[in-house]
């Protein structure tokens, strides 16, 4: 058996194999980017933008970055919950789905539905998390997403008045999955204690999350108002990023929700799109251990510089949380989550270590842009990762819950966009063309073929 998949490996690496000149021939573009990097127009949205550049004649001019929700910038939803010494994550979440925001009594009351709908009931729960062993808590959270289609005796309803009561059911109780899957996920393969915890329904989002998940007492406040502002940042990010987009493809075919929404966390597990967080703590640990001064400019500069250079760290040329597909500038969300970091890094007394972050902020776009040279190199900034998992330490959240949590805050965008792609472009399937570049080839009868 070995042998037969090492043969078909060997015929698949082969046979998968495309020319990159070919691109270039049939005026293809690859990864749906156009040649300056910016990516390919496919769709129109109401729901939410992403700015970093502007489009001149023929090239890209770098601009501050702007993150808009319904056309309301989000630096200014972020100031009015905090102005206000509230949180503002289900007030997004409003705003998202039904594009308005709510007034006082709208959103006391959505909130108090919203809490309704936190608790799963206990025989799926022991069913479909607690005896359903899981390795990873994305996978976990598919598999009950997918678990919950059959308890909804409408799942196949694609009615907007259904559509949305699917939407908040699941945005909802996105945190307890998560919070019981981990848990799970700790007590098969890590012996831990299981704690279940109920949701309480008089507190927001984050506050319930951080309840699950540490018991009552047991976070700060500084904690719940840092995690509902990554909430918040996190929520949509236009229709082109890809679990978007996958939602939206999938939803174009008819599907029910639970499916579609599966699919858009299937693409979020992708290392490549929800796990760059991550990625930047493991290179921040490699260059605390390599960087005897961390507030030496010269010496985090020539590590930097070799880590660019392939010689130091993964090897892999990259600065982690350095650079983004569509901010050039800046990246609003890291600027705005970077403030509030700052006080819990001061909280958690690691306010040393924050500022080495900060000083790999301010050099990198240089530096990357002299080893990349002005011919080849683009503007480059902090993204809101380099921060994100620096954040979630410091509160006490484990790597294996980061993705997750984009998850709980991008569910407000899926279904936004969901809704858009069902309500208005209903019975249209998204459908793209690809070439076909592989050679012909003559049947061969099997008693012929070598």
């Amino acid at each position: 058996m070995t042998s037969i998949l090492k043969h078909l490996s060997e015929s698949v690496v082969k046979a998968s194999k495309i020319e990159p000149d070919l691109f270039e021939k049939y005026s293809v573009k690859r990864g749906l980017r156009n040649a300056d990097h910016s990516g390919v127009l496919v769709g129109l949205t109401n729901v939410g933008d992403v700015v970093g550049y502007k489009k001149e004649v023929d090239a890209i001019a770098p601009v501050d970055g702007k993150l808009i929700y319904r056309g309301i910038d989000v630096e200014a939803l972020v100031q009015g919950a905090i102005d206000q010494k509230r949180h503002g994550f289900d007030e997004v979440v409003y705003l998202l789905i039904s594009g308005k925001l709510p007034n006082k009594q709208e959103l006391a009351d959505f909130m108090e539905y919203m809490g309704s709908l936190r608790e799963l009931p206990d025989d799926f729960t022991n069913s479909m998390i607690l005896a359903n062993k899981g390795q990873n808590v994305m996978n976990m959270l598919a598999r009950t997403v997918l678990g919950l289609y059959n308890l909804d005796k409408n799942a196949e309803d694609t009615s907007p008045e259904n559509l949305v009561n699917q939407s908040l059911n699941l945005i909802a109780k996105f945190p307890t999955i998560i919070a019981y899957s981990y848990h799970s996920m700790r007590h098969h393969f890590q012996h831990k204690t299981l704690s279940i915890r109920h949701p309480d329904l008089s507190l927001s989002t984050a506050e319930n999350f951080l309840l699950m998940m540490k018991g009552e007492g047991k976070y700060t406040q500084l904690e719940a108002d840092i995690l509902d502002l990554a909430l918040i940042l996190h929520a949509d990010h236009g229709g082109g990023n890809n679990s978007t987009f996958t939602i939206r493809v999938t939803s174009s075919t008819g599907t029910d929700t639970y499916s579609a929404v599966a699919s858009a966390i299937a693409s979020l597990k992708g290392p490549l799109h929800g796990g760059a967080n991550h990625e930047v703590l493991c290179m921040m640990d490699n260059i605390k251990e390599n960087v005897k001064q961390w507030d030496n400019k010269q010496e985090v500069t020539d590590y930097l510089i070799k880590m660019l250079n392939k010689k130091a760290y993964d090897g892999s040329g990259k600065i982690y949380g350095i650079g983004h597909a569509v901010y050039t500038i800046s990246d609003p969300r890291a600027i705005l989550l970077k403030r509030q970091a700052r006080e819990l890094a001061i909280e958690k007394g690691r306010l040393e270590e924050f500022e080495l972050y900060e000083l790999i902020e301010n050099l990198a776009p240089q530096i990357f842009y002299d080893f990349k040279g002005d011919k080849v190199a683009k503007r480059v900034c902090a993204n809101v990762d380099f921060y994100s998992g620096f954040v979630y330490n410091c509160i006490g959240i484990k790597e294996p819950l980061y993705t997750p949590l984009f998850a709980m805050s991008r569910i407000a965008g899926w279904c936004s966009h969901r809704l858009e792609e069902l309500t208005f472009d209903a019975g249209r399937i998204i459908r793209p063309a690809y070439k076909n570049v592989f050679p012909e080839q003559n049947y061969i009868h099997l008693k012929d073929r070598k």
